[in-house]
């Protein structure tokens, strides 16, 4: 069955939350695995009600949905590279066409409405705008995102923008990726020209979707593109990224000042596997890489205390005056969730697993192996509640102590 096919005949459910009032203090204290304050008792559940102006929405992205791979003058992305290199992916499967969204937006938001969706995040496409990743803008990429955001008005839908969702112009890729700090910049003119041409429509905007996800991934452990795996370029990539969000959350309120902005983080809450201190302690550092490495430094323009020792300043390519661009007054925070994790030390081992990988979900070490040189900590998916056909478990108390 084809997804579009899929979509029509199934009623999807995508977990998001959006809080603009309480921050995740990046060494908040990490709850026992076995007794987790404030549990929820079933009395309570059955009495809770979402608030009257709640929107249930759905989310996609643009490699995922669009389809017109080269159409119209899109450029190469680094997710078009990778799909059409034989034995990169399992049977030979490309976004060329998709969903073909493109095309076929229109069907799309009619499904929306029919399931009663009041909001619909998608992603632009940087290469569908400026298909090398900088210079003129591609109108007839513009026109298309303009075309979307009115169709969805006009059936009573939020449209709600995600700068971007890991399709990098595969030109900025050849010009070093995200571990070049110039991309900050060309990201900034990319969410401005954004702005400026959508923003009288699109009022609110997520500059990056799970950025730990697509940096790890892509440059630390290179399972996603441009599958380079060398954890130096990882904090590089990230470092350059957190430049970005601060950079493009300027320009959008220079080019929209009453639009609101904040960014889709990944997150799981996480549990030591044990009472030790030194249990304790990794999970603490697990909470600082995957939960708010991005988030702290634009709350509190440093980065939290997320590594064995002290923090690689001189390996990110930090200078004098990056904590002022990276702190910006997000609007709002989203994050996604999907499961937990059961964490412990692992300073013994310096050498990141070797095992295999499923989508964003699993980080993929091996036996007792340290995840990476630097945090040593292992990270374990557990499975004592029921298990997703993906083989995620199902635990929704998780998103509850992820919140407080």
């Amino acid at each position: 069955m084809d997804r579009r096919n899929f979509v029509k005949n199934s009623l999807a459910t995508a977990g998001g939350a959006l809080f603009a009032d309480r921050i995740l203090a990046a060494q908040a204290p990490v709850p026992s695995r076995q007794a987790v304050p404030g549990a929820i008792s079933p009395s309570e559940m059955d009495a809770a009600r979402f608030p009257d102006k709640f929107l249930w929405g759905m989310a996609s992205a643009s490699y995922q949905v669009e389809g017109a791979w080269n159409e119209d003058g899109k450029g190469e992305s680094i997710w078009d590279r990778f799909a059409h290199t034989v034995g990169k992916v399992k049977g030979g499967s490309t976004g060329d066409v998709a969903c073909d969204q493109y095309h076929r937006y229109k069907e799309d938001i009619a499904i929306l409405k029919r399931l009663n969706q009041k909001s619909y995040r998608f992603s632009a496409s940087w290469a569908r705008i400026q298909p090398s990743g900088t210079g003129p803008v591609n109108q007839k990429g513009i026109d298309h995102y303009s075309r979307l955001a009115d169709a969805l008005l006009e059936a009573g839908i939020r449209p709600f923008c995600t700068i971007y969702h890991w399709d990098l112009p595969q030109g900025l890729e050849d010009r070093g990726g995200w571990p070049n700090r110039d991309l900050a910049s060309y990201y900034a003119d990319f969410a401005g020209i954004l702005a400026k041409h959508l923003g009288d429509r699109i009022t609110v905007w997520a500059p990056f979707n799970m950025p730990w996800t697509f940096t790890y991934y892509g440059y630390g452990i290179g399972v996603f593109p441009p599958c380079k795996a060398d954890f130096n370029q990882f904090l590089k990539a990230a470092h350059t990224v957190n430049l970005a969000q601060g950079e493009a959350f300027r320009a959008i309120k220079a080019a929209s000042s009453h639009v609101t902005v904040g960014s889709a983080y990944g997150m799981a809450p996480a549990y030591p596997k044990t009472g030790s201190e030194a249990d304790r302690a990794a999970t603490a550092r697990y909470h600082a890489m995957n939960n708010v490495y991005f988030l702290n430094t634009a709350i509190y323009g440093e980065y939290p205390k997320a590594f064995v020792g002290e923090t690689p300043y001189e390996a990110m390519g930090f200078q004098p005056g990056d904590d002022k661009i990276m702190k910006v007054p997000l609007d709002w925070i989203g994050f996604h969730y999907y499961t937990r994790r059961i964490v412990s030390d692992a300073t013994a081992s310096t050498q990141p697993g070797t095992s295999g990988h499923f989508g964003t979900e699993t980080e993929g070490e091996g036996g007792s192996a340290a995840r990476d040189p630097l945090t040593r900590m292992h990270v374990e998916m557990p499975t004592e509640g029921p298990l997703t056909e993906a083989g995620l478990e199902i635990w929704p108390q998780g998103i509850h102590d992820l919140v407080l």
